[in-house]
């Protein structure tokens, strides 16, 4: 499987077969599994081997299938899948961080996970230093002897900075932190993340890997030693774990993510070039765009520069909203990667319960709306997009 190319991994890669041979993957619909002896119990609560399940916390087949899918695909040594993106997130920080440690992380996140190192970290004494993800002298600065991890969205959600993957995590191996990268925004086809540096990668699978819109995942990525032997105990003693449902969607979505995302970059980077000097627009935000200041890094550490851009609109939140109820097309909602197009006011919705100077300090504007690239006709979107700027 090692020498199989992308997308035969994404439809082959972990497959479980009964004794009837079907051909979709089963879902073991099961919370328990039994035991031909007492003897065979003792020893699967001892040690289960790779077909071996104890409980649906624990591990299930249908969740192993994905789990086997997602790290051929990342390239990682094994995976474990989780109820969310957030319960991947908290899982793989948490089930690492005891009070007294210390982390570094980039200040530009998903307001969620601005809560788990702001709030609840900080609540059982772990220490966190915010840096601007994007200035390599801040990390530099911030990353001490001690620092036991650092954190960061490889492409930030809503502004889309690119941070410098491998310099950072050479930084950051120097002094024995691990590296764990929320990879959402890059996806699995366009970036290699562990390959970069990264140790530990996180995915919200409710994003592109569903695709759909369909369901809740998640799931942490890394060396066996961290997922079986830091992450897993913490994750499944705590309740976090993906239903055998939700991992068969996940493993439906997989076998078609690479050309679904493939066509949705295609359709930003069409609708960042045609906007980019709209006289309406304070301006474009996209790293497929000459302008963006992390361009050529972008090139570097992507294959394709994503399936999201943000649009600033003048005239601020008022302008913004007007914008948004003049959509024909594209959907208003807070998800991204689905198959339909979806729009996002950041600052009244996923980063809302920050400050305004919070905010601002992020680059998140009155009047920035996220544009989340569905499969639809990119030029229905374009013109979808100008007929409601000039509702503005």
């Amino acid at each position: 499987m090692d020498d199989w190319k992308t997308r035969t991994k994404l439809i082959h890669a972990g497959i479980r077969r009964s004794q009837y041979g079907e051909v979709a993957e089963s879902i073991f619909l099961t919370q328990g599994f039994v035991y031909d002896s007492a003897e065979q119990a003792e020893a699967r609560f001892i040690k289960s081997g790779p077909d071996e399940f104890i409980y649906a916390r624990y591990g299930n087949p249908t969740v192993r299938m994905f789990e086997e899918r997602i790290a051929a695909l990342e390239g990682a040594e094994d995976a474990f899948a989780t109820a969310s993106g957030m319960a991947a997130v908290s899982g793989a920080l948490t089930s690492m961080l005891r009070a007294g440690d210390h982390v570094v992380s980039a200040r530009a996140l998903f307001g969620s996970c601005l809560y788990i190192l702001e709030d609840i970290l900080g609540r059982f004494g772990v220490e966190v230093s915010f840096v601007d993800g994007t200035d390599i002298a801040q990390w530099k600065q911030a990353i001490r002897k001690d620092t036991k991890a650092v954190f960061f969205e490889s492409m930030s959600n809503p502004t889309l900075e690119v941070v410098d993957l491998p310099a950072v995590a050479k930084l950051a191996h120097a002094v024995g932190a691990t590296v764990i990268v929320d990879n959402v925004f890059t996806t699995p086809v366009f970036s290699k993340a562990l390959e970069l540096g990264a140790d530990v990668v996180v995915y919200s699978a409710t994003k592109h890997i569903d695709g759909q819109g369909r369901a809740l995942g998640g799931v942490i990525l890394g060396s066996r030693e961290f997922i079986r032997g830091v992450a897993e105990p913490y994750v499944k003693h705590t309740g976090g774990a993906m239903s055998p449902f939700t991992a068969w969607i996940m493993l439906k979505g997989l076998e078609t993510i690479d050309l679904r995302v493939r066509a949705q970059a295609a359709a930003a980077q069409a609708m960042a070039e045609a906007l980019q000097w709209d006289a309406r627009l304070e301006r474009v935000i996209y790293p497929g765009l000459e302008q963006h200041p992390q361009f050529i890094l972008a090139g570097k550490v992507m294959k394709q520069p994503g399936t999201v851009l943000s649009l600033d609109i003048r005239g601020g939140q008022a302008g913004a909203f007007r914008f948004l109820n003049a959509l024909k097309i594209m959907t208003i909602s807070n998800n991204l990667g689905d198959a339909k197009s979806i729009v996002t006011h950041p600052a009244t919705t996923t980063h809302q319960r920050l400050s305004e100077e919070h905010r601002a300090s992020l680059g998140i504007t009155p009047g920035l709306v996220r544009v989340s690239l569905g499969l639809e006709d990119s030029d229905d979107l374009i013109a979808d997009v100008r007929q409601a700027l000039d509702a503005v």
